[in-house]
């Protein structure tokens, strides 16, 4: 009996593309790490719902506006397209960290967008949170999605950290993926 396939959220930069101290501002900037874009793709052609989940106080701060953000995840899009794969959604939070929201990551109301979207609680529908910093996995958790850090981006960090849950690692996005598909093929 094959096993129920969780719905994948990913953290967006750091682990789909390059992450960068000064932000990633423009479609230029936005630079896929390599492996990310062919990881997203298999996952959705094995029959994965992948969504993306991400912080962008880029937008609070007047680093770039919706309109460019928009046109990053049309090239992100684009290009998992273009392997035969498909984005489910992205949602994101343009908050800064002094906003109070609750979508802004360590808070989960970004992935709660997502539960209501699609109709379930990730705390009975099996999820993975795969993130590369200690709030992606906290607000994965909060939900009850299963954790998972990669080592890219912010992730060597990160792993050091002390967290008082269970997570499971990967060197990046390929290395989840190829585990995952594994796991539930």
């Amino acid at each position: 009996m094959a096993q129920v396939k969780p719905i994948i959220l990913l953290d967006r930069d750091g682990v789909i593309n390059q992450d960068s101290d000064a932000y990633v501002k423009s479609v230029d900037e936005w630079i896929p790490l390599p492996g990310s874009i062919k990881s997203i793709a298999a996952l959705s052609k094995a029959g994965f719902q992948v969504f993306v989940v991400t912080n962008q106080s880029g937008i609070a701060r007047g680093y770039y506006d919706e309109a460019t953000l928009n046109a990053m995840h049309d090239k992100m899009k684009t290009q998992v397209e273009a392997e035969g794969g498909a984005i489910a959604g992205v949602e994101y939070c343009p908050h800064g960290p002094d906003d109070n929201c609750q979508c802004r990551k360590p808070n989960s109301g970004m992935i709660e967008a997502i539960e209501t979207q699609l109709g379930v609680s990730f705390e009975t529908t099996p999820a993975i949170m795969v993130g590369d910093s200690l709030r992606d996995l906290q607000a994965g958790k909060a939900r009850g999605c299963a954790p998972v850090l990669v080592l890219t981006g912010n992730g060597r960090e990160t792993q050091y950290k002390e967290i008082d849950f269970y997570f499971d690692i990967y060197t990046d996005l390929a290395a989840f993926t190829i585990a995952t598909l594994q796991k539930y093929s």
